[in-house]
Formats: C-alpha cells, sequence, structure tokens
C-alpha cells in the first residue's frame, strides 16, 4: 500500500510568516503524496474586526453567524489557502487549494441547535467524503491544500474543526493507503509533564493511555487530540503522530521526535 501522509498544521504557525516559512518549505520537500489541512482563525479575527465584526466564542469554539461564515469563507478559502498554494508553488510543489465543497470532497450537516446554538458549523458525514474525486488528484501528482471548510449540499458553506477534517480525510482515505495523520502544533509531543518541553511521550499504546489517565498525567487540553487518534486508528489509519511543526521532516520518517500512537 503507498504511503499518504495527512498533516494538519496548527494556526500559530500558520499566523507567524517565519514559522510558516519554514514549515512550508519542510511541507514541500517530502516526496511522498500528501495532503495539508490548515487553520487560519487569529487572521480571521483581525480582518474580521477591520470589516467591524467581532469575534464570539462559547467554550473555546467560534459562534458561527451569517457574517463570520462569509468571513472565514473569504480567508480560510480565499487569503490564508491561496497564500499557502502559492508559496508551495515557489518551493516547486504542485499544489491545490481546495475546500469540502470543491469536488464535493467533504460533505456535511449543520450542526443541530441543543443547548447552543453554534451556527453555520458543518459536522463532517463521514460515510461521504468524496475519496474519488481526492484520489484522481493524488494520481496526478497535486499536492492537496484544505481549508477547514465543509458545505451541506443546498448551497451553504459551514465552518468545520480543522482537526476532524484532518480526521475525517485520513479515516476514508486509509482504505487506498497506509496513512500517517501528523498534527503540528507547538509543543513537541504528549507531554508527561506539561511544564517540560523535554518530557515527551514517544509511544502511546491503549494500554498506555489507559494508564496515563488513571495517573492524571494527561493535560485537558491534549486530551481530545488523543482521542481523536484513537478513534481515526480503529478505523483504519495506520499511525497518529502528535507533535512539533519544527520536527514535521523528522516526523514522517521511523524516527519520530513527537508522540506516535499505534
Amino acid at each position: 500500500m503507498e504511503s499518504l501522509f495527512i498533516i494538519k498544521i496548527g494556526g500559530n504557525v500558520i499566523d507567524d510568516i517565519a514559522s510558516s516559512d519554514t514549515f512550508l518549505s519542510n511541507f514541500a520537500s517530502i516526496n511522498a503524496k500528501k495532503i495539508l489541512i490548515h487553520g487560519g482563525g487569529k487572521i480571521a479575527t483581525k480582518i474580521g474586526e477591520q470589516l467591524g465584526i467581532q469575534p464570539n466564542y462559547l467554550n473555546g469554539r467560534r459562534i458561527t453567524d451569517a457574517a463570520t461564515i462569509d468571513l472565514v469563507t473569504m480567508v480560510y478559502g480565499g487569503l490564508v489557502n491561496k497564500k499557502i498554494v502559492a508559496k508551495l508553488q515557489s518551493l516547486g510543489c504542485n499544489a491545490i487549494g481546495l475546500t469540502g465543497a470543491d469536488g464535493n470532497i467533504i460533505p456535511a450537516t449543520k450542526r443541530p441547535v441543543k443547548d447552543v446554538d453554534y451556527g453555520f458549523v458543518g459536522d463532517v458525514k463521514i460515510d461521504e467524503v468524496n475519496t474519488n474525486n481526492v484520489e484522481i488528484l493524488l494520481a496526478n501528482n497535486f499536492t492537496l491544500i484544505v481549508a477547514p471548510l465543509t458545505h451541506d449540499g443546498h448551497g451553504q458553506m459551514l465552518n468545520t474543526n480543522a482537526d476532524t477534517i484532518a480526521s475525517s480525510l485520513a479515516v476514508a482515505l486509509s482504505k487506498s493507503y497506509a496513512v500517517r495523520l501528523v498534527y503540528c502544533f507547538e509543543k513537541n509531543g504528549v507531554l508527561e509533564n506539561v511544564d517540560d518541553e523535554n518530557s515527551v511521550i514517544p509511544l502511546i499504546t491503549k494500554e498506555k493511555y489507559q494508564q496515563l489517565l488513571s495517573e492524571n498525567k494527561l493535560f485537558d487540553g491534549i486530551l481530545p487530540k488523543i482521542d481523536n487518534a484513537f478513534a481515526a486508528i480503529q478505523s483504519g489509519v495506520q499511525e497518529v503522530l502528535i507533535g512539533n511543526a519544527k520536527h514535521l521532516l523528522q516526523n514522517v520518517t521511523i524516527h519520530t521526535k513527537g508522540t506516535l500512537i499505534k
């Protein structure tokens, strides 16, 4: 089975020009099929404020009203996505920028209103991810750059969590490729001691995870990423790596510097 790297880059790296340039240079040099999923929340907030659109968050999640879905469609699907594509083209990487609406690659449903109305937020229809169109692009040596936007099939764009898009694509494509899903952020991996960047746990199995939980060794912010990772592995993804964006090139080899979950 051919290898495929699905790499999600955190907004803090994309927002910083020097970090972003280094990361994209490293990404371009990966000699394998690859897909990049990006965010861009801080840039959306900054441009929104210039346009008089104030951000509204609840429990760390953006409430996406009618003005905000237009804003994030412009910023994520336009400005951020096309800047990444242009930079990668300059580095000899044949990138193509997409949202979930392009080629109908990621259909979603608007999140139902329960206690909170998150507005135009999409939950991915995992069984309907259009792997056929993605595979056509990969087979023709395109590198996909995916913005965190989906659509409802009725003309409405939806704001969707980039981590979720990454894991959904990884699960859907694991039927055709040996997928390693790589989450890149500012930390060196899953840390045994949150205050010690060198306390990276190199490998987490299901048994190790249960042990760490019982010993209360994991900080709350990392738990959703690990839960997402195990859910992806149970659905066919070979490996998930959580690590520092600076270590990308090591983390697409067998000599990983972050936390490998398998």
